[in-house]
């Protein structure tokens, strides 16, 4: 397995060791004593799957009182895939890092607690899978609109399946400042 660290630090993508035969191929996911190694969560407490059509867009999503730290990948299509550093006062404030999770390539990123989190299906359908460090808790659950030039994801997509929750949510700037994670307090 190799961890690769990107230009937001605690955000890295995970690269397993695929091992692949005529039968298929097979890998670990998740390791403890390697994610332990790089610094990485080693106790997930919730395991989620979404099944989702193309052009399908979940997010941005977060919660602030109980906040996820995330690993994700997909089993079956593609996804672009988006974390986005909305904890005030980080160096890295405002900037995203955005990746393509696919079941060819068995790419996994790590996304850390104060980061808004979201994900737009490239193929026909995807399943996404993701390990939470903490529970959902639907009462602390926040987001930020999609497209917010402030933050200027390159979604390369201007009419994205949204659910009604996501096609409401704030832009950053009319987010109450007590609504976002503070760099340093999580």
């Amino acid at each position: 397995m190799r961890i690769e660290e990107t230009s937001i630090e605690g955000v890295v993508i995970v690269y397993p060791k695929v091992h692949k035969d005529a039968r298929g191929y097979f890998f670990e996911n998740y390791r403890e004593d390697v994610y332990r190694q790089f610094g990485l969560p080693t106790k997930f407490v919730q395991d989620n799957q979404a099944f989702s059509h193309k052009n399908s867009l979940r997010g941005l999503h977060y919660q602030l009182k109980h906040p996820q730290g995330k690993l994700v990948r997909v089993t079956q299509g593609a996804v672009y895939d988006v974390a986005v550093d909305i904890r005030k006062g980080s160096p890295t404030y405002k900037q995203y890092i955005g990746a393509t999770l696919s079941d060819e390539n068995h790419k996994m990123m790590y996304i850390p607690e104060g980061f808004a989190h979201g994900y737009l299906v490239l193929s026909e359908t995807a399943i996404f899978q993701y390990k939470c460090t903490d529970i959902f808790h639907p009462e602390d659950e926040y987001g930020l609109k999609w497209n917010d030039s402030a933050i200027g994801i390159d979604w390369e997509i201007a009419e994205p399946v949204l659910s009604e929750k996501d096609s409401n949510l704030p832009l950053l700037k009319d987010l109450n400042q007590r609504h976002l994670p503070i760099y340093g307090d999580l």
